[in-house]
């Protein structure tokens, strides 16, 4: 039998000596950055020496080697592409939860919060970059444009990569990146900054929607929806605080680049624990490797495998064209223009509507320490909204908890347009405002990869997930230009314009979406056979 390792590393020699380079790369950096703690740590003006511009070289170097060290043979992946009969295992569906499962929630969790750790750090990297680069703010934001654009591309081709070359693959490679862009850190110019931070949003904009796709395809189905949510809110949550935590501990002794530098150490620690991250038995029974398949299958059913026999499958209800043309045509076309107006419409909210609302609480009055102290307590109360979708999700509906969900966000930004238009100053009515908006905002992105990852076919799941990660990122990039445009200094017009494409998505997902409750992956596929959609 063979083992799943052999079908993820297809020349282990190839890999390592790749990660090397990469390691090898970022470490050839360290020198310079060690000069300047006679500087305060400042390295603007640095000329970069031999070793760093050797090292910047042996990165990309790196990563190809290590690229090619995990893709599958051509033999298996040309199978793949034209396969006589794409076929699902159903066993992992009938077995209860078991250490293997939780093994791999853990290092999923693990996996998310460095996901996270690295763009949670832009916030805490601002101000010590305008300081010493010597930028205005509005300049410093553009990282975060940048970045956010990084994180929308990564999430299409990264999920595209997770479809073709597997998932454990895609991770992997995910990590690598996170690795080799550490070298934030080290950059004496803005411009190389701007560079490596599009490299970084990519890195990270492709891990979460594949942890997604990877846990999908490997939990039983009964425990599937709680845990694909409970995963996104713990790592997310993990992310931040880690972010937090690290910015509070190294900012004052190494300034603001150890944050950046921190990609090496958390990098190779997914590296490391690859080990424990098996492949789909989804993905290997699709591209033919039944063997491979099996395999994974005995570490999570156990006997279950056995004794249900070993050629246990079923065909896939269809056997569609894979590419992104496929997600917007046939019988998936409605439910992904619903989950994508969904990703835009929350990143309009969170990197838009949030993001202002200090600045326009001001505007109308109120002390911006007093503004602060509102958000604050708001999102305190918002805080036990987490439990709340996990047991709507798990226990009532899934699509019908998502509807709901974007139905608050529209209310609550139709309630902010209300106080806008009356010019209401009320502290208690802006708290409920603002409680209600954070509260549903975060429901919508706790279950949105998560629902796309159930939805799509094996051949397409990877890339759906990607793109419904990408449109989220998209709709951030979207309220940075409102922003510039000065479409959020209009209050109440503002929260109008972003309620409309919300309420829209709500009306596409309960009129084209699937429930997911409950149910295996390929029965979720039956369901959405033309005439049989509908939530």
């Amino acid at each position: 039998m063979s083992s799943p390792r052999d079908f993820s590393l297809h020349h282990p020699l190839a890999f390592w000596l790749g990660c090397i380079a990469i390691i090898g790369g970022v470490l050839a950096h360290a020198p310079m950055f060690l000069m300047g703690r006679y500087t305060g740590w400042q390295m603007v003006g640095m000329e970069m020496d031999a070793p760093m511009l050797a090292g910047m070289a042996a990165i990309p170097l790196g990563v190809l080697l290590a690229a090619y060290g995990l893709m599958p043979r051509i033999a298996q992946l040309r199978r793949s592409l034209h396969p006589a009969q794409p076929l699902q295992f159903h066993l992992a569906d009938s077995v209860p939860l078991n250490a293997e499962h939780w093994k791999l929630v853990a290092v999923l969790v693990v996996a998310l919060a460095v996901d996270v750790l690295k763009p949670a750090t832009l916030g805490f990297v601002m101000p010590g970059m305008t300081q010493e680069y010597g930028i205005s703010k509005e300049t410093a934001g553009v990282l975060a444009l940048v970045a956010l654009t990084g994180t929308t591309v990564g999430s299409i081709v990264w999920g595209r990569l997770a479809d073709v070359f597997g998932r454990r693959s895609a991770i992997l490679l995910s990590a690598l990146m996170f690795i080799g862009t550490a070298i934030c850190g080290a950059m004496p110019a803005f411009g190389w900054n701007l560079a490596m931070c599009f490299l970084m949003g990519a890195s990270a904009g492709g891990l979460l929607p594949i942890a997604f796709t990877l846990m999908a395809e490997t939990v039983p189905a009964a425990h599937r929806g709680w845990l694909l949510v409970a995963l996104g809110g713990v790592g997310t949550s993990a992310g931040y605080l880690l972010a937090a935590g690290a910015a509070d501990l190294l900012v004052p002794l190494f300034s603001w680049r150890s944050l950046w530098l921190l990609g090496l150490p958390t990098g190779l620690l997914i590296i490391l624990l690859g080990r424990y991250i098996p492949e789909s038995p989804r993905f290997l029974a699709n591209v033919g490797l039944f063997d491979a398949a099996r395999a994974v299958l005995a570490r999570f059913s156990g006997s279950a495998a056995s004794d249900a026999g070993a050629d246990t499958v079923v065909a896939e209800p269809e056997a569609a064209p894979a590419g992104l043309g496929s997600l917007l045509r046939g019988p998936h076309a409605r439910i992904t223009w619903g989950l994508v107006v969904s990703g835009l419409a929350w990143g309009l909210v969170n990197f838009g509507f949030l993001l202002w609302l200090p600045t326009n609480l001001g505007a109308m009055g109120m002390d911006p320490g007093a503004a602060n102290a509102l958000l604050a307590r708001s999102a305190l109360l918002a805080l036990p909204g987490t439990l709340v979708v996990i047991g709507l999700y798990h226990r009532w509906s899934s699509v019908k908890a998502l509807v709901l969900f974007l139905a608050l966000t529209a209310a609550a930004l139709l309630l902010f347009m209300v106080l806008g238009m009356l010019q209401v100053h009320s502290a208690a009515a802006m708290v409920t405002a603002t409680a209600l908006l954070l509260f549903s905002s975060s429901g919508v992105i706790a279950m949105l990869i998560p629902y796309a990852a159930e939805i799509y076919p094996v051949h397409l799941r990877g890339t759906g997930s990607g793109v419904i990660a990408a449109s989220s990122k998209a709709g951030g990039i979207l309220g940075a230009g409102f922003g510039v445009l000065g479409v959020f200094g209009h209050f109440a017009l503002s929260a109008l314009v972003i309620a409309v494409p919300t309420a829209l998505a709500a009306a596409l997902l309960l009129r084209g979406g699937v429930e997911t409750r409950g149910r295996r992956l390929e029965d979720i596929q039956a369901a959405l056979a033309p005439g049989k959609t509908g939530a």
